[in-house]
């Protein structure tokens, strides 16, 4: 009860908001404290009317950069297309970021913010994110330490590429003021929080239970044993409440993906590849094969009851056709010590992270505008099904991130590319351009959230969170422990705000 009147208070102040840039101020603050979720409506009405009416669309210069950058950002995640050519005021007559922008550093700090927005082609914004680093590195080292250590987590999490949900602690501790606004903003965060720890504490348990009376890990005793890290990637893909029995289903669809992954990289033979992969395309029930269909199965029967529709062919097509099949040409290269070409090994990989496997199940699940049409697109791997995965691929890739329980070979982009260009390239010219590659995907990802499309925007936004949680999940210590995953768990399960 005292939430929701907290929540009146806030959304009332966004209702008094709606045609000032206080409303833009009050979207980004809501936004990162993970409150966004009670609002869809009045933050809608904010950006449409900045949308249509604000003269940040044609550049004008009566706007401070950080201004500018703010409505860019907002209008853009929200999918909102917004001209770059915004930021062109900004520059001096030698069409370069001067002086007076490398001065400002509040306006660098929302340019850098807004850089990430940036897609294919957009020169000026690729331009921002060089500049910005830069001189925003440099300033450090003359700023007091708070400023400082504020700077540094933006150039290190910016706020596109993160979950907004899983860095609300962080802000909540560093949301300053003490007017009203801010108070209330901070009352509601805080009970919202806990609130929605005590949610997802009770998931988890719903996750445990499932997995134990399951029982393959007794069966199969060489797969890991995660749920607990299974279940971090559902919380971060669908992070709004209200998804809360999807989040449980979506751990055992990603279940599958890691104990298949593990039969073929770690356990089987060639042979029992290939007749496991035999039997599997046959969909024969068997004891080790009962996870997929089990899987498979009961979530086509809870879309079939909740949206009207079976997608239970295009989940074992990508159980089938997909997951296993790009597995077992894996196992043929690696086992045969074979390096394919980067762009053969890259199309596989793409399969074979089971990223597409995940969001054909969440595409299914949430049901938005769900059409005969719209599911017979699917099975082409659409972009907001391909740019993740592949941002997740070449992320592993590019580290030596190995699972700390696992022991088999499964290759590398890296690897592919030096074998391809020979002694003309090195291991940091192979590592610097995967890190390329990685920059252009995230163009197309943040191209396709603003294409019109048959994709709800809850399902974008799902697409966005896999890419954003690769970092988490792939960033391995020396150790092979991921330090970033646990401290999240710490803080999303564990730690209550008092």
């Amino acid at each position: 009860m005292k939430q929701m009147e907290k929540v009146k208070e806030v959304r009332l102040m966004l209702h008094e908001a709606v045609n000032t840039l206080e409303g833009m101020v009050m979207i980004d603050s809501v936004q990162r404290l993970g409150i966004d979720y009670h609002f869809p409506e009045e933050i809608d009405a904010v950006l449409n009317f900045y949308h249509r009416s604000l003269d940040v669309s044609t550049g004008s210069t009566h706007h401070s950069l950080y201004d500018v950058a703010l409505c860019f950002r907002l209008l853009r995640q929200h999918g909102h297309y917004v001209s770059a050519d915004v930021f062109k005021n900004f520059k001096d007559k030698e069409e370069r970021f001067g002086l007076n922008v490398g001065k400002d550093i509040r306006g660098m700090t929302g340019l850098y913010e807004a850089s990430h927005l940036r897609i294919d082609g957009e020169d000026i914004l690729d331009e921002a994110y060089d500049f910005t680093c830069k001189h925003l590195k440099a300033s450090m080292t003359v700023m007091d330490r708070g400023m400082a250590g504020l700077v540094r987590h933006t150039l290190e999490h910016p706020f596109h590429m993160t979950l907004p949900r899983f860095k609300s602690n962080y802000c909540l501790k560093n949301y300053q003021g003490d007017n009203g606004r801010t108070r209330v903003l901070q009352e509601l965060a805080k009970m919202d929080f806990n609130i929605v720890q005590s949610l997802h504490q009770g998931e988890l348990k719903a996750v445990l239970k499932w997995w134990k009376d399951l029982g393959l890990s007794q069966e199969l005793r060489f797969v890991r044993d995660q749920p607990l890290k299974w279940f971090m990637w559902p919380m971060a893909i669908l992070s709004h409440p209200q998804f809360s029995k999807y989040r449980v289903d979506l751990t055992k669809s990603i279940s599958l993906v890691y104990i298949i992954d593990d039969i073929f990289d770690v356990y089987g033979t060639l042979d029992e590849l290939t007749l496991f992969t035999e039997a599997i395309n046959r969909w024969e029930v068997t004891e080790i094969e009962r996870l997929p269909r089990y899987i498979c199965n009961e979530i086509s029967d809870k879309v079939q009851k909740e949206h009207g529709m079976n997608p239970i062919q295009s989940l074992r097509k990508a159980v089938l056709g997909g997951l296993c099949n790009a597995f077992m040409v894996e196992a043929k290269w690696f086992r045969s010590r074979h390096i394919p070409m980067t762009d053969e090994y890259l199309r596989n990989g793409v399969i074979s992270s089971g990223v597409p496997l995940v969001v054909l199940h969440m595409h299914f699940q949430l049901g938005q505008g769900m059409t005969k049409e719209s599911v017979d697109s699917v099975d082409n791997i659409p972009g907001l099904f391909s740019w993740p995965a592949t941002i997740l691929r070449l992320w592993d890739d590019l580290g030596s991130a190995k699972d700390e329980n696992q022991e088999g070979y499964d290759g590398s982009y890296v690897e592919c590319y030096m074998k391809e260009h020979g002694s003309s390239t090195s291991l940091e010219n192979a590592c610097e351009e995967v890190e390329n590659m990685i920059s252009n995907a995230w163009k197309k990802l943040n191209e396709e959230c603003l294409c019109s499309n048959q994709f709800s925007p809850s399902f974008k936004e799902g697409s966005l969170n896999i890419a954003r949680m690769v970092e988490v999940m792939y960033s391995y210590d020396q150790n092979q422990r991921l330090p970033a995953l646990e401290q999240l768990i710490n803080s999303l399960l564990n730690e209550s705000i008092p």
